[in-house]
């Protein structure tokens, strides 16, 4: 078995998750509703499971799969993570932090859009979707720190790679939009001396 297909994805309080005849998987919390489409193949039941800190039955959705062929095997564990994605992101959320860095640098959100100034000529609108929630800070002799909200996990990891590439850090002087907490591998410029 997969080691992480196997593992039954709870269900906090407030979230409900249907299996559709078609096998969508849709998943319902205090924060939306997501659904997936899962293979054929690839059984999904909502059923119960042992609490191993009580040993009380609590709500729980189990994957399975018909054989041990690799294409099996592997979408197994996938399917396993996506539902579980789907439950955590209905009921808690998820958040990333990016941060513009450089001098004269600006971010701001209007509605949908996301305006920064990021050093080219002209600013930079971004349309977010309806799905995610963003908002920019800028905190006195601190970057700007832009801040997306999503049920979505997918769906804000697309938005936060968009974001970046519009200026990836440069391994120099380190400016561009990098995560909040991420490294950047630094270089060595020009040595003045050198011959």
């Amino acid at each position: 078995m997969s080691r992480i297909g196997k593992l039954p994805v709870i269900l906090p309080a407030g979230v409900e998750v249907t299996v559709a005849p078609d096998n969508t998987v849709s998943v319902k919390g205090p924060l939306g509703t997501l659904s997936q489409k899962v293979d054929s193949d690839i059984t999904v039941e909502v059923g119960t499971t042992v609490c191993k800190e009580s040993g009380k039955d609590i709500p729980a959705v189990i994957v399975t799969r018909p054989t041990n062929q690799p294409r099996h095997r592997s979408m197994h564990g996938l399917y396993r993570a996506l539902i579980h994605n789907m439950v955590e992101g209905v009921s808690k959320g998820y958040e990333i932090r990016q941060e513009l860095v450089g001098v004269g640098f600006k971010a701001e959100v209007k509605g949908d859009i996301l305006e920064m100034s990021l050093g080219y000529s002209h600013d930079t609108f971004l349309k977010l979707p309806k799905e995610v929630t963003a908002t920019a800070v800028t905190e006195k002799k601190g970057n700007p720190i832009v801040t997306l909200k999503s049920a979505d996990k997918q769906l804000i990891g697309q938005v936060a790679a968009k974001i970046r590439s519009l200026r990836k850090p440069e391994p120099y002087k380190g400016k561009g939009i990098k995560f909040v907490g991420e490294q950047i591998r630094r270089k060595a410029g020009k040595s003045a001396n050198a011959k």
